[in-house]
């Protein structure tokens, strides 16, 4: 019979191999002289040492424990396996180390990669708290629009990332963990800060705007609610841009209603009525496909559940 086929007959390694849970046990009794005090270091009763020392014995096939009156007393091959579960422990004590420098490693990092809204607006209050929960993990941001953060995620070079679009990028799972809302806002002094008559959709479609680029969540959902591409006046590739721009008087602009609360508050922005079109839209986290968020990462993504929701969501 060969090596491989007496392998198979045996049976696997774990098979034939007592648990760690038993090994320990045995170093115990060998430390201790006593089945009773090495039941109590591990944490079980005497009755479950006995019958897990009688079932490691049926499984090697040999004696290791002379049990009496006046304690437990290792056989010649009780004394022999107990060097080599040694061994085996202190390999397996090497082993948990290793994993748990890893899951250190792991933990003190976090690489987030979020849409321009998202990470203006909402991720500086998440990453706070998160902070207070670990101070010694250090996080990075990469802030780009939707499109961009599937690739850094598909890439794996960020761990945990959020985006804004209508639809989930391939080869990603998503939860939703916000919702929000586009609006149509002017310069005060803009024909349109004055109208009495809220603005229809197929106006909205035929007026050139200050937009972001495509491949934006936010460009994504205006396109897709007028039916076809907005008219870009400007095509600018950061939401502060396409605020700063609306401000200066260079035309109408369409804009998470989180971005402009301070704006519209002051009246350095104007909100336009709309009628005929829907602008909402949801805030979700993204991970790859099979892969859910752990250690840090799962932590922020909690964090996003349990703030408090941005902005009404209606209207």
């Amino acid at each position: 019979m060969s090596e491989t086929e007496g392998r198979a007959a045996g049976g696997t390694l774990a098979h034939r191999v007592p648990d760690l849970g038993a090994l320990e046990l045995l170093l115990a009794v060998a430390r201790l002289g006593s089945l009773g005090a090495a039941a109590r270091e591990v944490g079980i009763t005497q009755p479950a040492a006995s019958s897990r020392i009688r079932s490691m014995e049926r499984q090697l096939g040999v004696a290791l424990v002379d049990r009496s009156p006046r304690g437990s007393r290792l056989t010649d091959a009780g004394a022999l396996v107990t060097d080599w579960a040694r061994r085996v422990v202190e390999a397996a004590e090497a082993f948990d180390a290793g994993t748990q420098a890893l899951r250190d490693r792991r933990d003190s990092r976090l690489r987030v990669a979020a849409s321009m809204t998202i990470a203006e607006y909402l991720l500086p209050g998440w990453l706070l708290a998160l902070r207070a929960q670990r101070p010694d993990t250090a996080v990075s941001l990469l802030a780009g629009n939707s499109a961009t953060v599937a690739e850094r995620l598909l890439a794996d070079e960020a761990d945990l990332g959020f985006v804004e679009g209508l639809t989930v990028p391939h080869g990603l799972d998503s939860a939703v963990i916000a919702h929000d809302r586009l609006i149509v806002v002017v310069a005060p002094a803009h024909p349109w800060a004055r109208r009495r008559r809220p603005l229809a959709a197929a106006e909205l479609a035929v007026t050139p705007l200050i937009l972001r680029e495509r491949g934006s969540g936010t460009r994504q959902v205006l396109d897709a609610a007028l039916g076809g591409l907005a008219r870009p006046l400007i095509e600018l590739s950061s939401t502060t841009a396409v605020k700063a721009s609306a401000v200066g008087g260079a035309g109408p602009a369409v804009l998470s209603e989180l971005a402009v609360g301070e704006e519209l508050a002051m009246r350095r922005l104007v909100s336009v009525p709309l009628e005929g079109i829907a602008l909402r839209r949801d805030l979700r986290a993204v991970w790859p496909t099979g892969h859910r968020p752990t250690g840090p990462a799962r932590e922020l993504l909690s964090l996003t559940r349990s703030a408090p929701r941005p902005g009404p969501s209606g209207g």
